[in-house]
C-alpha cells in the first residue's frame, strides 16, 4: 500500500490513531504443525490469526519471533484468519478491512522475507499480496491487482528474498526467487540478478 493510499484512507488512519473502536483489535499468532494433506515431504504450518474488533488495539505477535527462519523455510505456510464481523451482512473481503490489512502491513515489516515461505500452490502468495497491494475483486478474475503497485512490491521482494536466501546459505537462491516472482506474473531475467549481485541488500 502506498503512502498516498494510506493518506487517502480515513479508516486506516483511524486504526493507526486508535480513535475508532470499531476497528481496534487484539491478535494472537500461533504456529500449528499439521500433516500435509497432499502427501508433501514437508510439514505445513497453519498461522491462526484471531481478530476481535471490540478489543484493545494490540499488534502483538507470539510464535513468529521465536521461530528460526530456516525452520520456517522447511515448511509450507498458510494463514487462517478468524475475524468477528460487527455487521453480519458486511460482505467485504477480508483484505478490505483496514485493521486486518494493518496487521499484515506490520507483519510484512517484521518479516519482509515471508513471501518465500508461503504456500504458493494453495494461493497464499496472492492472498498475502492482496493485504499489501491496492486491488479490486472480480467475479470472473478473482483478485485484480493495481499493476504498478504489484510490480513495485514484486521487485522489492526479489531484492529482499534473494538476499535472505543467501543469508540463510540456501544454495542457488535465484530459481526460488524467480519462481516467487513468476507466481505473481513477473519474469526475472539473469541480468536483474546480476544487478542484485552488484548491489546487494543487507538483511539484518
Amino acid at each position: 500500500m502506498s503512502l498516498a493510499a494510506v493518506a487517502s484512507n480515513p479508516s486506516l488512519l483511524s486504526c493507526l490513531s486508535g480513535k475508532n473502536p470499531s476497528f481496534s483489535f487484539k491478535t494472537l499468532l500461533q504456529f500449528q504443525l499439521a500433516s500435509s494433506s497432499q502427501n508433501r515431504s514437508k510439514l505445513d504450518v497453519s498461522l491462526s490469526v484471531a481478530f476481535n474488533p471490540s478489543g484493545n488495539f494490540d499488534l502483538s505477535l507470539t510464535g513468529a519471533a521465536e521461530a528460526k527462519p530456516t525452520l520456517i523455510l522447511e515448511k509450507t505456510v498458510g494463514f487462517t484468519i478468524n475475524y468477528e464481523r460487527e455487521d453480519p451482512y458486511d460482505n467485504r473481503e477480508l483484505s478490505e478491512f483496514p485493521d486486518i490489512r494493518l496487521w499484515f502491513v506490520r507483519h510484512d515489516a517484521l518479516f519482509p522475507w515471508f513471501f518465500v515461505v508461503l504456500d504458493w500452490r494453495a494461493g497464499e502468495l496472492a492472498r498475502y499480496a492482496a493485504m499489501l497491494v491496492p486491488h479490486q475483486m472480480s467475479m470472473t478474475k478473482g483478485i485484480v491487482f493495481n499493476p504498478e503497485a504489484l510490480e513495485l512490491l514484486v521487485l522489492n521482494k526479489v531484492f529482499i528474498v534473494h538476499a535472505w536466501l543467501k543469508q540463510q546459505k540456501i544454495p542457488k537462491p535465484e530459481p526460488k526467487t524467480s519462481d516467487m516472482a513468476r507466481m505473481l506474473g513477473f519474469g526475472i531475467g539473469e541480468e536483474f540478478f546480476n544487478l542484485i549481485e552488484k548491489h546487494p541488500v543487507n538483511i539484518s
